[in-house]
């Protein structure tokens, strides 16, 4: 699906001449990098949303901030868009060009320009690789927590734009909770640094306000984050259920507890067999359900989580109770969850992902809906998440060649989150919002609340030159897309439980 959307002016994008932008690029930054051939422009056309696709005018690769700097004054100066570009592995269309606007990709700041195991920190170019850094910080025994399962390949700039969490977010928290300092640059190309090395900085939060805003009020420069001891010990149960409700309710039982696992991930029994056949991690494909928990820390305390949760799992209906064995094994069962996205993709010629996140009391409810959602369109659903934290990923599975089943996948999507707002969550808890969720967003959001985001978005940006058309619908687009919360007096899915 091609698309040409903005919203800046009356939903249509301002021309740019190209022709006169490249020379002038060409005049004023002349060691820069430019793509602006159709065949070189091509492999920049989405990200990881790949439903979604628009050639951009030009592609910049730079290597040097002052490029970045020049490139960003340029632009200002000639009202040119820009959207900033890591490795390309997001799912919600963040990084979706403009027909109109330059793609700036940030790809070759990849270094780690440093690694303080005193004080326990580590300053990154955005390019670099959220996996590397724990790489890097191994020799020191550290390691950096927030771990997507896309960590191989996800840049940390990429990571800070969509706030992005991973397995283990429920105990160490998202990317937002781990970050110090970042270096930014306006959209005028002015350095600002946003936190500070110490544990807490003056002023407003303007950090925590940055992160997750999908490249809309800056582009990242440098990242410092935090780095924690590995843990002396880590377990891994895996509990086989023989019906997805009873495994959402033990989700809620282990935490009721009083134990926070370092991960606690459930996949249901089309992802289960998707995942052994892919990786052969040694998972139960009769059960309807499992859960992995992860317990780590000092070794006598994750030997009595472990015995504890093993209790509340059986009495929450458990049909099996397994410990890893041994490291080998602990890897195995990971690898089978982190690589559930591409086993799934061996099920159907299409899949689409969703994020989604809900109260962790509501699983069970909520699992029922998307059941009878996917019964309603008639689409498999295979449901893989961070139930720890109730960050939902169902997959949609679909055939882009058959005429009208994307478009059903899209609407399946999107009640899928409609009913994980309903429920008193939210339409995402890592992908972010992007080009994929801005309808959901007005069902998400009221009027006040959209104008003050827009606000927020002015502040930092007010020609609305980065990343237009992303994250923010606008009222208008609401009151077309008909979803502001109330429908006939009556909001979706009634008979579920509000907070």
């Amino acid at each position: 699906m091609n698309i040409l959307y903005d919203e800046r002016v009356d939903g249509a994008l301002p021309r740019v001449d190209k022709a006169a932008l490249l020379a002038e690029l060409r005049e004023r930054l002349p060691g820069l990098d430019i793509l602006h051939r159709e065949e070189d422009l091509k492999p920049y056309e989405c990200d990881g949303l790949s439903a979604y696709r628009t050639t951009p005018m030009l592609v910049v690769l730079p290597e040097r901030i002052e490029q970045v700097e020049a490139l960003l004054r340029l632009c200002h100066h000639r009202q040119v868009p820009v959207v900033a570009r890591g490795a390309g592995t997001g799912l919600s269309g963040g990084a979706l060009p403009l027909e109109q606007g330059i793609l700036l990709v940030m790809a070759r700041f990849n270094k780690i320009l440093e690694v303080n195991p005193e004080g326990r920190f580590a300053r990154v170019q955005p390019g670099g690789r959220n996996l590397a850094i724990s790489q890097a910080a191994a020799p020191f025994g550290l390691y950096y927590a927030p771990d997507p399962s896309s960590q191989i390949a996800c840049s940390i700039g990429g990571n800070v734009a969509e706030n992005a969490g991973g397995v283990h977010c429920l105990k160490y928290g998202l990317t937002v909770h781990n970050l110090l300092k970042v270096e930014i640059l306006s959209v005028e190309g002015e350095r600002l640094t946003l936190g500070s090395d110490a544990l807490d900085s003056p002023g407003f939060d303007l950090l925590a306000l940055f992160s997750g805003s999908e490249g809309m009020l800056g582009i990242v420069t440098e990242v410092t984050v935090k780095l924690l001891p590995k843990p002396q010990m880590a377990k891994v149960l895996l509990a086989s259920f023989d019906s997805v409700e009873k495994a959402g309710r033990a989700v809620g039982e282990i935490i009721a507890a009083g134990v926070i696992p370092g991960g606690l991930e459930m996949m249901d029994n089309l992802a289960i067999r998707a995942a052994e056949d892919f990786i052969h991690a040694g998972y139960p494909v009769e059960a309807e359900a499992i859960l992995l928990c992860e317990l780590d820390g000092v070794e006598a305390d994750v030997h009595d989580d472990c015995e504890r949760v093993r209790r509340v799992l059986e009495q929450a209906g458990a049909t099996e109770v397994r410990q890893a064995r041994d490291e080998a094994e602990r890897a195995r069962f990971w690898a089978g969850r982190k690589n559930a996205f591409p086993a799934v993709g061996r099920l159907s010629p299409d899949y689409y992902c969703m994020d989604g996140t809900i109260p962790r009391r509501e699983l069970p409810g909520v699992l029922r809906g998307i059941a009878e959602l996917s019964a309603e369109y008639g689409l498999r659903v295979a449901n893989v998440f961070h139930a720890g934290d109730g960050n939902m990923h169902p997959l949609i599975l679909f055939d882009a060649n058959r005429p009208g089943e994307l478009e059903r996948a899209e609407a399946l999507g999107g009640k899928i989150l409609e009913l994980c707002v309903a429920v008193g969550g939210s339409i995402t808890g890592e992908h972010g919002v992007g080009r994929e969720k801005i309808n959901q967003m007005c069902a998400q959001f009221d009027a006040d609340e959209l104008t003050l985001f827009h606000a927020v978005k002015a502040a930092f940006d007010p020609e609305r030159l980065l990343n237009p058309g992303k994250n923010i619908p606008t009222l208008h687009r609401c009151a077309e897309f008909g979803a502001m919360h109330v429908h006939h007096g009556r909001l979706p899915f009634p008979e579920l439980e509000r907070f």
